[in-house]
This record gives C-alpha cells, structure tokens and sequence, in this order.
C-alpha cells in the first residue's frame, strides 16, 4: 500500500472537477476568442503565436510551442501560415543555428496592435461572469490556485514568460478613449 495522503475519490473528484470546469470554460473563451479575431481571418493559434512573437521579441519556435502550449509542428506549420501572410519572418541566430526564431514584421505588428484596440470587453463572457466578483470584491479575481497548478505542471519559466506578456502590456499601453493604444517611445517607463 502507498504512502498517500488522500483518498481515491478525493483524487477524483478532485481531477473530474478541474476537467469539467475547464472544459465549459474553454468552450466559452474559445468562442469569445474567435469573435475577437474573427475581422483579422486568424486562428486561435495564430493569434496566440503572434501574441507570443510581440511579448518575447524574437522567440524561438520551442519557446512558441511551450508557451503557447502546442505541438513544435503545430507552432512552425501555423508560424509559417503567418509568414506567407507576412506577419512573421523567420530566421536563425549565428550563435544558434539548429532553432528557428520568429519575429513579427511591421504589418505583423500592426495587426496585432489593431487588435489589442478593437478588444470588447463587454462582448467577452468570461469578463462578464467575472464582473459581479469585481463589483463584490473590488477587484478581479487572482486566481491564485489555478496559477499555482499551472506552474506545478509547466515550470517557473513559462509562469515567468506567462507574466512578462501581461507587465508588458501594463508598461507598453494605455488607455485612450476607451480602447488599448500602444504608448509613444516617450511615454513608456524606464525600467532599472
């Protein structure tokens, strides 16, 4: 008998819980994701490896499929989808000529940054359902637990690259008329 400290229905439940409510989550975010993107003719995949190819500035096709949490071949063939769009372009380092590494072009940025502007909240069902928290709370929840799962399953380097994508959204917008515009060279922060 094993050393376990919980109960096999514990377990269970447990795991069958986090896999239901995962899933009527995804199926909500998925179809709020896809109206989102829907103008711009891209994927959800798409639309996460340019997200990715913005926040990390110069990511290798591994650092995409591990964020964004896909097969390698998935992130290159959708990678090289975007490239013949011209969004991305593709390249290798001296220093390292095995990885391929994507950065966005200027029309790749474009679109992104268009994108970031026509974001609705109010057309966004996992925002909404959250609302009445925020009303209650005065905030938006953490979610802390969900996190700390997350980080236990994918590591503390995609936690990090994970909170880097949304502290540069933090330092690199603001808002202006209600929408996300990208801030002018000047009026970012200096960061030490």
């Amino acid at each position: 008998m094993s050393d376990v400290n919980y109960s096999m229905k514990e377990a269970m439940l447990f795991s069958q819980r986090i896999a239901q409510l995962s899933k009527a989550l995804w199926k909500s975010i998925e179809k709020d994701w896809q109206q989102w993107i829907k103008p711009y003719d891209l994927n959800i995949n798409e639309h996460h490896i340019l997200w990715i190819a913005y926040h990390l500035n110069g990511a290798s096709i591994s650092d995409v499929a591990k964020f964004g949490v896909m097969h390698v071949s998935t992130a290159f063939n959708f990678s090289k989808k975007l490239e013949e769009r011209g969004y991305l372009q593709f390249s290798k380092r001296e220093s390292d000529k095995r990885n391929t590494y994507i950065q966005l072009t200027e029309e790749g940025e474009s679109v992104f940054l268009n994108l970031m502007e026509s974001f609705q909240p109010d057309k966004n069902s996992v925002f909404s359902g959250a609302m009445p928290l925020r009303d209650l709370y005065g905030k938006f929840p953490d979610i802390i637990e969900m996190m700390a799962i997350i980080r236990n399953i994918y590591g503390d380097d995609f936690m990090e690259i994970f909170e880097k994508s949304f502290s540069n959204i933090d330092r690199e917008f603001k808002e202006e008329d209600g929408k996300l515009v990208k801030k002018e060279e000047n009026e970012k922060e200096l960061i030490k």
